[in-house]
């Protein structure tokens, strides 16, 4: 008997098979079929597919139902491998920095036709276990990371999840194995005080982001080689450490503020230590720019609904993303190959918190 149940398990097996091996041509859903069932041309369907912009939301919505009442599926996913999506890792989403990232990582991926699973590790010293275990446990077609901790990241930490990565890179000190798309950091320090010092300033403060951060002391050597540069002295007691958060700009601004002889202008290294400062200067009484200029750093979108509006130093952020979302889906990986390193420009954005220092009216309004 068990000879039979096997013979008519393996028959119904066999007729399985062939029956969806018949079907598989049959049952692929085209493009052409798609465009039929929204009404619409081929070329229209592989427009909205590649994410592009000349397509009418009316019309592009109807194709999106079409592709799902069809089931179509990529053909490319299937002969290739990929199942279409990303991991992008990152420690917080509850700053603007964090927000720019995501939407360009969004849309790269949108345009490549994949979708973003997102990790947010929320503890900044955490290790990497469980998310990297949870990651390498199912498919992916990429890894982007933006960590806060480099001890989180290593070619050998990474290892498990064997697909390509890049990281993010916002603190810098990685293993040269390690891929990274980053920004110039000490060009953006420079920029930011040197325009300061153009302005007539000659006490320039400096906050700085975390003391083991490299991309924070890259911005606080381009600020110390830009004051060389304007033949300015280098005084510590206008340098302190921040945490590149508001509260802890507001915190290190209070204390400069409340030196015996105060800076007349601050570049803080991220814009929201700039907003920090500017609540430090508001409750000392003091008005920005005309009694203290503020530089940040990043130029987020709210740079723009800062009062007044924000210099700062651009760093491309959703650029930066874009790249590494587009490294991991469609640069061909070969072992042994020299990994991605890649720093994109940062510029000097001028807005409405920088002024030039006119000494005599600043006091004239402290007498006031």
């Amino acid at each position: 008997m068990r000879g039979v149940v096997a013979t008519e398990q393996e028959t119904r097996t066999q007729k399985r098979t062939a029956g969806n091996s018949r079907n598989a041509d049959a049952d692929r859903v085209t493009i052409a079929m798609v465009a039929r069932e929204a009404g619409v041309s081929a070329p229209t369907v592989s427009k909205v597919l590649n994410g592009r912009e000349a397509v009418g939301p009316e019309t592009r919505r109807r194709v999106q139902d079409a592709l799902i009442s069809t089931g179509y599926q990529r053909r490319a996913r299937a002969e290739t491998g990929k199942v279409g999506l990303v991991d992008f890792v990152i420690t917080e989403l509850d700053t603007a920095w964090a927000c720019e990232l995501l939407r360009g990582a969004e849309q790269e991926a949108y345009r490549l036709g994949a979708s973003l699973v997102l990790t947010v590790t929320h503890d900044r010293k955490a290790q990497p276990r469980e998310w990297l275990k949870t990651i390498a446990s199912r498919p992916t077609d990429g890894v982007v990371l933006v960590v806060s901790n480099t001890r989180q990241v290593s070619a050998e930490t990474l290892r498990p999840i064997d697909t390509p990565f890049v990281v993010i890179d916002q603190v810098g000190g990685y293993d040269r194995d390690v891929p990274t798309i980053g920004a110039t950091n000490w060009a953006g320090g420079f920029a930011a005080t040197e325009h300061l010092a153009e302005l007539g300033h000659r006490r320039i403060g400096v906050i700085t982001g975390p003391a083991d951060v490299r991309c924070s002391l890259e911005r606080l050597d381009g600020y110390r080689a830009a004051l060389g540069r304007a033949g300015l002295p280098l005084d510590e007691s206008l340098v302190r450490q921040g945490d590149f958060y508001a509260e802890g700009g507001r915190r290190a601004a209070l204390e400069l503020l409340d030196l015996p002889e105060p800076p007349t202008a601050i570049f803080a290294g991220s814009d929201q230590q700039a907003a920090g400062v500017y609540d430090a200067a508001h409750s000392r009484g003091l008005r920005i720019p005309d009694d203290l200029s503020v530089v940040g750093f990043d130029d987020t979108e709210v740079c723009e609904w800062m009062f007044p509006r924000l210099t700062t130093i651009r760093q491309p952020l959703a650029q930066m993303a874009v790249l590494a979302i587009r490294n991991v889906l469609e640069t061909t990986h070969t072992p042994g190959e020299q990994p991605l390193h890649l720093e994109l420009s940062t510029s000097l954005v001028t807005r409405d918190s920088t002024a030039p220092w006119t000494a005599p009216a600043r006091a004239a309004r402290r007498r006031a």
